[in-house]
């Protein structure tokens, strides 16, 4: 009988953590807009970064809280787009500070290769 109990607790106690490793589906909304994130970024012109820089970091802010509203099952996608939050809110940052045209360029590639995986991971859900 006691076996059954620990074999019934661990049981339960397991199926609490199934959404956060059970991916999420397709979702057209998601799929659009992360394109819309990787073509805003490279339209970014770093010779007047701030419009084209709070423009990204809009369309992230959509997307998490788009995700956030789908329930627990999108939680890896918040996870995905959290690096990229990171990097935008520090570039948003530098940016309305004045930052340099080569600083530009680097957080514009970093963002580039971040943007390209996370919308390799979202376009090829199924």
């Amino acid at each position: 009988m006691r076996i059954f109990m620990v074999l019934i607790t661990f049981m339960l106690a397991s199926c609490a953590t199934v959404p956060s490793w059970v991916p999420s589906f397709w979702d057209d909304n998601q799929s659009a807009r992360i394109v819309d994130v990787r073509l805003n970024i490279e339209r970014v012109d770093c010779v007047n970064a701030g419009p084209g820089v709070s423009r990204v970091r809009d369309d992230l802010a959509w997307f998490a809280l788009y995700s956030e509203s789908k329930g627990a099952l999108n939680r890896d996608m918040i996870r995905l787009i959290t690096p990229m939050q990171e990097t935008v809110e520090d570039w948003h940052k530098r940016t309305v500070q004045g930052a340099s045209a080569t600083y530009c360029e680097l957080k514009k590639s970093v963002m580039r290769q971040q943007a390209q995986r996370a919308a390799a991971a979202v376009l090829g859900r199924w």
